[in-house]
């Protein structure tokens, strides 16, 4: 394990800073290097949800834009490579990690040159997470600036292996080497036991508490999160929790009233500290059709709650089915429905809640994955 204590490395880290798997892995692996004695630079346009509000070796950056009446679509990726130069001179950062490709990658590139016109050097280190690359990097707008600006990263890592093979395809990408860092979660955080069982009490009044976490993009297919949820309830009294919001948290509503549920739906609306919600859960349900690894559902699985979602991307690479979960093909909402009311069963619930929780410690633990961070980024500075 590589081991920088004592001797640590300035980093720059942009992300998107909204709800969102991707920002929250930045931030979180942001806090955790700074525990492990590297300074660490946000730079984005505004503080990262997760970002604590103080820590000594964490500094946030805002990125401003100007708005001029001859630009009718603001340049934020100009003043994000504006800003990246100005925060590696005045910081005299080591390297630049960026989540997601676009335009953080370019924007990295960007700034790396400008360096480099000064004689210095500023390796650039790209994390894809997943619609950067199978949506946003494979329109034709944006797929020949994606491949250039994966390209001419110094290091790129994918969150599941699944993405890895999604870029490769896309993009072919033959000038770089894509490695496979899976997204991790911190087991002091994510745990059960830490919490007290009275929010289960609270959440469901004595009915199964199902969950699901996003920003509620049409990807998630929030209409099948209800759909799933009317068929488990129709045999086990059970609440859905709604935590997080966006286009089409409505759409939930208008199902769970067409259903006749709406009365056992709650909306929470966004929330930063899901681990005590997730510890409250007996189920997680994340349905989407489209998933590069599925962050919310290792944080499930990390509280002890058994994961039912679509056998589709990377997710098949963090829920085990049968053992963690069950996936089924994209719109069975029937099978989930079955596979829910046999997990719910007390015995197999406390079976399938203890191999989650292991399987979570043994295969995504923080201090391992970090570590591999540090080792890539120990190659992109030397």
């Amino acid at each position: 394990m590589v081991d920088w204590r004592g001797d640590g490395v300035k980093i720059g880290i942009t992300c998107y800073p909204t709800y969102g798997g991707s920002g929250a892995v930045a931030t979180e692996l942001g806090i955790a290097l700074a525990e492990r004695g590297h300074d660490v630079h946000f730079i984005t346009y505004q503080a990262p949800f997760r970002l604590p509000s103080f820590h000594p070796r964490i500094a946030f950056h805002e990125v401003g834009v100007g708005h001029y009446p001859l630009f009718q679509y603001p340049p934020y990726d100009l003043a994000l490579a504006v800003k990246m130069h100005e925060v590696a001179t005045q910081q005299s950062l080591d390297l630049l990690h960026v989540h997601y490709a676009i335009p953080h990658a370019t924007s990295a590139w960007i700034a790396k040159e400008m360096l480099q016109e000064q004689g210095k050097r500023l390796p650039v280190v790209t994390t894809l997470h997943g619609t950067d690359i199978t949506i946003v990097g494979q329109d034709h707008s944006y797929h020949a600036i994606t491949k250039f600006s994966i390209e001419r990263s110094d290091r790129v890592t994918a969150v599941s292996q699944f993405l890895k093979d999604e870029t490769v395809a896309a993009f072919g990408c033959g000038n770089s080497r894509v490695d496979v860092i899976p997204n991790f979660v911190d087991p002091a955080t994510f745990d059960r036991e830490a919490f007290s069982p009275e929010l289960h009490t609270q959440l469901g009044g004595g009915r199964r508490v199902l969950m699901h976490i996003s920003n509620f993009r049409p990807v998630k297919r929030v209409r099948d999160v209800v759909r799933i949820f009317a068929k488990v309830n129709a045999v086990v009294p059970s609440v859905l929790v709604l935590v997080g919001d966006g286009p089409d948290r409505a759409a939930a509503e208008e199902e769970a009233r067409s259903l006749g549920v709406i009365e056992y739906v709650k909306c929470l609306g966004k929330i930063d500290g899901v681990a005590p919600l997730l510890a409250a859960a007996d189920l997680y349900l994340i349905p989407t059709d489209r998933e590069s690894f599925g962050l919310s559902a290792l944080e499930a699985l990390a509280c002890g709650v058994p994961v039912l979602g679509y056998a589709v991307g990377g997710l098949v690479e963090v829920v085990q089915h049968g053992v963690t979960g069950a996936l089924r093909p994209v719109g069975d909402t029937d099978a989930l429905a079955a596979d829910g009311i046999a997990l719910l069963e007390p015995a197999r619930w406390r079976t399938v809640s203890a191999a989650a929780r292991a399987d979570a410690r043994a295969r995504f633990t923080q201090t391992e994955i970090v570590a591999r961070y540090e080792a890539l980024y120990r190659e992109a500075v030397a």
